[in-house]
């Protein structure tokens, strides 16, 4: 019984740390958009997932930066 409870927890706090790592590096950003997509506005197209981060990307960058 030990063991199984201790296997358990093990799992939970793997795929815990495993959602946290793929908030952090955005590799979860495309699934949060599906879920939010659901929810709100269905008359627009729903983006590949592709798309998603070339869209993704292409915001990131198009706005002036305080650089130089």
């Amino acid at each position: 019984m030990q063991i199984a409870r201790a296997v358990n927890f093990a799992k939970r706090s793997l795929r815990r740390f495993w959602r946290g790592l793929r908030e952090w590096c955005g590799d979860a950003a495309y699934e949060r958009y599906l879920g939010a997509k659901g929810r709100q506005d269905a008359g627009r197209p729903t983006l590949s997932a592709e798309e998603f981060y070339v869209e993704r990307i292409n915001r990131r960058y198009s706005r002036p930066n305080r650089c130089c």
